[in-house]
């Protein structure tokens, strides 16, 4: 057996609701951390001393019971699973993993054990339920009665809100009453906060972001009292996550950050983040409200009776010795501006990102902090607003998407290499080794420091321009809209010191070089429409009477395999098998490959024979020879008639000629105007012909088209 048991999806019940994380035995104690939050729970190996594995509601689980009195379960465990643990339990802790039967009688009336943090309610010496202690928030007596009432958890569809047991008078003890006592046992164990004693510290009138307002901060041995105008606010030091202490960007002030879980509450809204906001200038001479010797019994040595220094960082201090974390502050990153955040959006709102050693963290409206291992990926997107700016988007592993937009181009490569040093998942990775390519080549520019996205954006343009340019079928606007070119033409036309022959053949070439364009790009379009036709035709000439190709080997296996592969995976979705099939595929050996390979060669030779007889019979011409022909000779009439009436065009062009270079360029109204006046004459005139050749024509012919 290995050093180490590891286990995936093991839960863990936190106030009605089921956290999943990962669960590791050593040799030197149990980890467990969550995925939600990243807490981790460590029990050293020598002080467990009871070991419990239970049939719950997910599988099976163990309950795991120390010597100083915590209890800690888990569940979400295989039956499989019970061998090895009880082995490794017995090897390397010398604790007996027993089994537990849980009583799903149903009965109501048994007995109530209090064992450590732990309310046991039990039948017949057989555990009904288990109620954690920590979860109480309010024990009331009766008569007969114990009422608890249970703190709620907002990530829960259904919460418990209160549990009555009757206490039976006792016979025996007339001293004590049994209510009572059972009272008191709740309340011993229970998480209920009373603001009894002394402070050991007081704050006054701290400036706070998130609750917004001025606090005044009571620091009590068990939690932390924030005390406003408005509002009051307990928060126990168990509820603690992790402390921030951030610079702000201008140098001059500290953030000093709370992360809660649970959440504090103001109606509906939850605060999961306590955000303080110091100036580094505000100094304090604080002295605590206790003894030296308790001081140093107390918090050996990380605190003394009296200190000074400035008020963040004694804040920060107390918090640190109170609460038993460490505090985290800004790694090795360093923005463009030689800071160690980056100004951003999130939201409606502006703020600041701090890349951290091992998560982002942005404050503060609202904050969000996000660790690397719930990180699935991270994408570098162009600015929405403007282009002198990018977004930075973090995609986590449960589907969440936060997007910090805004972010100046400058602390591009800053970011961009601090995220790939640690190693985090970047979707456009390719495209930035690419711009970098770019950038060197252009390193003389100016534009070497603009954004990767930027380049790649004005590339897209000029390409999309160039599109749009082609693809006009009306090639008049762009070459007769021409300011310049205007003005340039009236003012030589009307100058008096040039000569009417110069302006004259200036003109005539100019109406020469405009004509040449505009038959160029005539000709472009009628080009793309020839080729387009010969793929309509394409479409038209499909064979459905033919033999069917056949199947190549791998597709005959996997229609020979389906059925096995459906039964060895009950519920696999298509694209599954599909995936599932190609693996198995490339697993098989050579011999059974060969197998299938000789039935596509025979199907191969087959179809190769059908086709020739196919072919032979007459199969395959589905057009009529005669169709082909009228349409054919009509497509032939259409364009001499169309070239008939073209020459008769550039015939009335010439004699229009006497019209003034003014007339024809002055505007695009005009330009358009003579266009559908030339129409009209074309469609008037290859009506007359129509009839002419309608004349000339004998009845007998008449007929035919008719």
């Amino acid at each position: 057996m290995g050093d180490t048991l590891e286990f995936n999806e093991i839960y863990q019940e936190v106030k009605g609701s089921w956290n999943d994380g990962r669960l590791r035995f050593s040799k030197q104690n149990v980890v467990y951390k969550s995925s939600k939050t990243g807490k981790v729970d460590s029990i050293p190996a020598g002080e467990l001393n009871q070991a419990q594995w239970r049939r719950v509601c997910l599988g099976h689980g163990i309950k795991l019971g120390t010597s100083t009195g915590l209890i800690y379960q888990y569940d979400g465990f295989r039956d499989t699973d019970f061998e090895k643990i009880s082995e490794f339990f017995k090897a390397n802790y010398k604790v007996e993993l027993t089994e537990k039967d849980m009583c799903v009688k149903g009965w109501n009336w048994g007995t109530a054990k209090f064992s450590g943090p732990l309310l046991s309610f039990d039948v017949n010496d057989n555990t009904a339920f288990e109620i954690p202690l920590s979860n109480v928030s309010q024990c009331a007596t009766g008569k007969n009665e114990v009422t608890l009432e249970f703190h709620q958890n907002d990530d829960t569809e259904v919460s418990l809100m209160e549990v009555r047991f009757y206490v039976p008078p006792s016979q025996s003890d007339e001293r004590q009453d049994p209510v009572e006592a059972f009272a008191q046992s709740v309340l011993s164990k229970a998480d209920v906060i009373q603001a009894t004693g002394d402070a050991v510290c007081i704050f006054k009138e701290l400036q706070c972001l998130t609750p917004r307002g001025r606090y005044d901060i009571r620091i009590y041995p068990t939690f932390l009292h924030l005390h406003g105008k408005t509002f009051d606010y307990k928060i126990p030091y168990t509820t603690v996550l992790r402390l921030f202490l951030l610079p702000h960007k201008d140098q001059r002030q500290m953030f000093f950050v709370i992360s809660l879980d649970p959440p504090i509450k103001q109606g509906q809204t939850r605060y999961h983040f306590l955000i303080l906001l110091f100036s580094k200038e505000e100094d304090i001479n604080l002295t605590l409200n206790m003894s030296e010797e308790d001081v140093e019994r107390r918090f050996e040595g990380k605190l003394s009776k009296n200190m000074s220094g400035s008020l963040y960082e004694m804040v920060s201090r107390v918090m640190k010795a109170l609460v038993n974390r460490k505090i985290t502050v800004p790694g090795n990153f360093q923005g463009h501006s030689g800071a160690q955040c980056i100004t951003c959006s999130y939201k409606a709102s502006s703020g600041l990102l701090y890349p951290l050693e091992r998560g982002f963290i942005y404050v503060h409206k609202p904050p969000v902090h996000l660790r690397f291992e719930e990180i699935s990926c991270v994408n570098f997107a162009r600015g929405t607003t403007t282009t002198r700016s990018f977004d930075f988007e973090i995609e986590t592993k449960q589907g969440n998407q936060y997007t910090f937009s805004s972010i100046e181009r400058e602390e591009y490569g800053k970011l961009f290499d601090f995220v790939n040093a640690k190693k985090l998942n970047i979707k456009n990775r390719g495209f930035k080794e690419g711009m970098k390519g770019n950038n060197d080549e252009y390193s003389d520019s100016d534009e070497d420091q603009h954004d990767a996205y930027l380049e790649r954006m004005k590339a897209e343009g000029k390409i999309r321009e160039e599109g749009n340019d082609s693809d006009e079928s009306d090639g008049e606007s762009d070459e007769s809209f021409n300011p310049g070119e205007e003005d340039d033409d009236i003012a030589e036309e009307y100058d008096s010191n040039a000569s009417a022959s110069e302006s004259s053949d200036e003109g005539d070439d100019s109406e020469n070089e405009s004509a040449k364009k505009k038959k160029v790009k005539k000709a472009k379009v009628v080009k793309e429409k020839k080729e387009r036709k010969p793929r309509k035709e394409k479409k038209q000439k499909k064979d459905t009477g033919g033999p069917k190709r056949p199947m190549s080997a791998y597709m005959l296996w996997l229609n020979a395999s389906r059925e096995q592969i459906k039964s060895e995976n009950p519920g696999i979705s298509i694209t599954e098998i599909s995936k599932k099939a190609g693996e198995m595929w490339r697993q098989l050996g050579k011999e059974e490959k060969e197998e299938w390979e000789t039935k596509a060669g025979e199907a191969k030779r087959q179809y190769d024979k059908a086709k020739k007889e196919y072919t032979e019979s007459g199969g395959g011409s589905t057009s009529n020879p005669k169709k082909e022909s009228k349409k054919s000779g009509g497509k032939k009439e259409e364009k001499k008639r169309k070239s008939a009436g073209g020459d008769k065009d550039r015939d009335r062009g010439t004699n229009d000629s006497f019209k003034s270079k003014e007339f024809i360029e002055t505007s695009e109204e005009s330009s358009s105007d003579s266009d559908r006046k030339s129409k009209a004459k074309r469609k008037k005139q290859e009506s007359e012909d129509e009839e002419e050749e309608a004349v000339s024509t004998p009845a007998s012919s008449e007929e035919e088209s008719d």
